[in-house]
């Protein structure tokens, strides 16, 4: 862990509507100061996927500066209604989400993983 304080990580989507609360709820759920965000559009769909090789590859490499650098022990995978990046039904998101989530947990880095959803109001839920 940081001298500085705690970390959580987040694979979020770039939509800046999503940022603020995915962050506000690892900071209270996961007891982290800070939240380090790694931004794709649609992250879900590019990890679930996985046909893009080299923004896995991307994604991974700042996951694993998060891990190694910053401590982290939590990291949320998160989709969102109204999503520009991937603009499908949240049914097919939550599937993407489960099958990222899974990419994640076989990358075998000792993180706690989180599945969320953010709602048309903003708000986040776990998603099992």
């Amino acid at each position: 862990m940081s001298a500085h304080g705690s970390f959580a990580t987040a694979i979020n989507c770039m939509d800046g509507r999503t940022q603020l609360p995915v962050n506000e709820w690892m900071r209270r759920e996961c007891g982290a100061d800070y939240v380090d965000t790694i931004t794709e559009p649609g992250p879900v769909k590019l990890l679930a996927e996985a046909r893009d090789t080299q923004v896995l590859r991307s994604i991974r490499r700042r996951v694993e500066i998060s891990v190694t650098r910053h401590g982290s022990k939590n990291i949320a995978i998160v989709a969102h209604h109204d999503c520009a990046g991937n603009p499908v039904e949240k049914e097919r998101q939550l599937d993407q989400l489960s099958k990222a989530a899974a990419v994640v947990d076989g990358w075998a880095l000792g993180l706690k993983v989180y599945q969320l959803w953010v709602d048309s109001d903003w708000r986040v839920h776990e998603v099992n």
